[in-house]
């Protein structure tokens, strides 16, 4: 007898599976506030008909596709070829070295400018300290600065100063 028991088990299986999928919600529409409903039950009858968007015996409502930027008159643009791709390519890497070559040049200044501000600070401190400046001349000589050539190293390390502010 077991093998009289397979057809009706595979019968009840199948019956239950279509049972199953009545139970899933067969209904979908816009409700009043704009959400998506979904329901095994019909949608109320005050929906307008466009709103709903499945039912049984009825396939779903179709999705609207956008359209193509290029279908919509007016707006229709030409995509680039691969010459004109490598034009805009070689353009932006040129732009981008001559970029990067101006930010070296400025990043360069900069530095110098603030060496020369430091050198300026400090040749002002040591003038203002009232140590004895001394050089060395060409002829090996030790020379000390007279209080004039003190006033114009001042005179010219504030100068600096001045443009380093």
């Amino acid at each position: 007898m077991p093998h009289q028991t397979a057809p009706l088990r595979l019968f009840a299986a199948c019956a239950l599976l279509l049972g199953s999928t009545l139970a899933h919600a067969q209904y979908s529409w816009i409700g009043e506030n704009g959400v998506r409903q979904f329901s095994d039950r019909p949608p109320p009858p005050s929906t307008p008909p466009h709103k709903i968007l499945k039912a049984p015996g009825r396939l779903p409502a179709p999705q609207a596709a956008p359209a193509p930027a290029a279908a919509t008159p007016g707006i229709a643009k030409e995509l680039p070829d691969l010459a004109q791709r490598e034009r805009d390519y070689l353009k932006r890497t040129k732009a981008r070295e001559e970029q990067e070559k101006k930010e070296l040049v400025e990043a360069q200044r900069r530095r110098d400018d603030g060496e020369r501000c430091d050198a300026a600070r400090q040749a002002r401190a040591q003038v203002e300290s009232g140590i004895r400046i001394s050089r060395v001349n060409a002829k090996g000589e030790r020379s000390f600065a007279s209080d004039q050539e003190r006033a114009e190293q001042l005179a010219r390390a504030n100068r600096i100063l001045a443009e380093c502010h």
